[in-house]
């Protein structure tokens, strides 16, 4: 579901909409709500489903700390009676005639809006594609502390490692149905598997936590437990001794993980939804340059196993590739329907939807790799700072001010030297954005990637 798949229960086999039967009852429910909708007095209607199973098992110091599991069968219903819209969430259960009712009556006394309204039937899905979203394999909640203790004793045996934060490891689906009044009408289900493990090393106040994790679709892509714990092991003991830096304008080379944080601003600063309400720093930069000139920034909704793939958006209008920002260049911002309309434009498939309520955002973004590897890069620079971690909510998206909380390992002479912490970053992701080196290392296992 948009990358926010849930998990399954423990020992059951990983079902739900992928069983035909499932999927009719789904499908059934939302026609019948799109139905009783129009009936009572709806010019358009949609509806959706959203079904998801989850089972999580968490340890610590070699005990179960905690299993569980969730089942939850959801419905929403959009109405649209003239310029008025109104939004109603219930239970899978639910009636739909007096649901649909009491969704057109709010409407009726809503205040009108000029830019709500279904997607144009021309740019509905007309099939729903196979992205190979779904695995059934089945794990049980035996299966999953086996794992989840393999990996925080793989962390634990890392000399200099003290002690354990926990470990886990979870599996689960997550899948909607939808339906219009314009008579599209599609469904998807996407498998969720995962493991983490965060440990301590060091005594006292030198202490220092790290961790190392593995997302994904299909369970045999998952990385094994021994090498996430000792990974996680690993990072902890690295940042053992950490010192202040010195004060001053430095080059910041970023890990993976917090290069994908600064691809998520990208994102953000590009959404249609702040663009038309002038909350976006870039919001009059469309066509002109707001990266350096070898940064390409890609969404792909319909990648193939994508971590954020979707065969249609929450509108069931299919998205195709594009190119975001193409040589530095800003080529698109990402667009539901109504925020499309806000802006004298046509959606690009990127409505996600959140319960009764739909609003743009990306699929599988990317900052396309440079030519260069991140010891390439590090080897450039005299003086440094490779950054593993970022804190705060320091970022502003209407003016593009950026000061976080920092910590990583200070560059000398072109190697890593030693590891700092308490270090605050401050610049303009306007300015960052034109200064930026892509690294040849990208990682398209992340829903946002970087």
């Amino acid at each position: 579901m948009g990358g926010r798949g849930r998990k399954l229960a423990a020992t059951s086999r990983i079902t739900g909409m992928a069983d035909t039967s499932d999927a009719k009852k789904l499908t059934d429910r939302v026609a019948a709500l799109v139905e009783a909708a129009k009936k009572a007095g709806a010019d358009a209607a949609d509806a959706v489903a959203v079904r998801g199973r989850s089972t999580g098992v968490s340890v610590r110091l070699g005990k179960v700390e905690a299993t569980e599991s969730s089942e939850a069968e959801d419905v929403s219903l959009r109405v649209f009676v003239g310029q008025r819209v109104a939004s109603v969430s219930a239970t899978a259960a639910s009636d739909p005639r007096s649901l649909a009712e009491r969704a057109v009556a709010m409407a009726k006394v809503s205040p009108e809006d000029p830019y709500q309204g279904l997607a144009d039937p021309a740019l509905l899905a007309k099939r729903t594609r196979d992205l190979d979203l779904f695995d059934a394999t089945e794990v049980s909640a035996d299966q999953l502390k086996e794992a989840a203790l393999a990996a925080e004793a793989a962390a634990l045996a890392v000399k200099g490692v003290t002690n354990s934060a926990g470990a886990s490891a979870g599996a689960g689906l997550g899948g909607m149905v939808l339906a219009t009044s314009h008579g599209f009408l599609g469904h998807y289900v996407g498998s969720r598997f995962s493991r983490s493990a965060s440990v301590i090393a060091g005594e006292g106040t030198g202490m220092e936590r790290d961790y190392e994790f593995s997302s994904r679709q299909h369970f045999a892509d998952l990385d094994a437990p021994d090498d996430i714990g000792r990974k996680a092991g690993e990072r902890a003991v690295r940042r053992l001794g950490a010192r202040k830096a010195a004060t001053g304008p430095v080059d910041v080379v970023f890990d993976p993980r917090v290069a994908r944080g600064i691809a998520g601003h990208i994102a953000g600063a590009i959404n249609g939804a702040s663009v038309a309400r002038k909350t976006s720093f870039l919001r009059d930069m469309m066509g002109k340059q707001v990266a350096a000139s070898a940064i390409t920034v890609t969404d792909e909704p319909l990648r193939p196993r994508g971590q954020a793939s979707r065969p249609f958006d929450g509108e069931g209008v299919e998205g195709e590739r594009l190119l975001m920002v193409e040589k530095g260049v800003l080529n698109h911002w990402f667009l539901s329907t109504s925020a499309a309309r806000e802006l004298g434009l046509i959606t690009n498939g990127r409505g996600s939807r959140s319960g009764s309520s739909v609003s743009p955002s990306s699929t599988n973004l990317a900052i396309e790799p440079g030519e260069r590897s991140p010891g390439d890069l590090i080897k450039s620079l005299k003086t440094g700072f490779y950054v593993t971690e970022v804190f705060g909510q320091g970022v502003d998206m209407v003016t593009g001010e950026y000061s976080r909380g920092a910590s990583g390992f200070w560059i000398e002479n072109g190697a890593l030297a030693y590891p700092v912490a308490e270090v605050t970053i401050a610049s303009n992701l306007k300015t960052m954005f034109l200064n930026m080196v892509a690294a040849d290392d990208l990682d398209r296992n992340f829903g946002t990637a970087a």
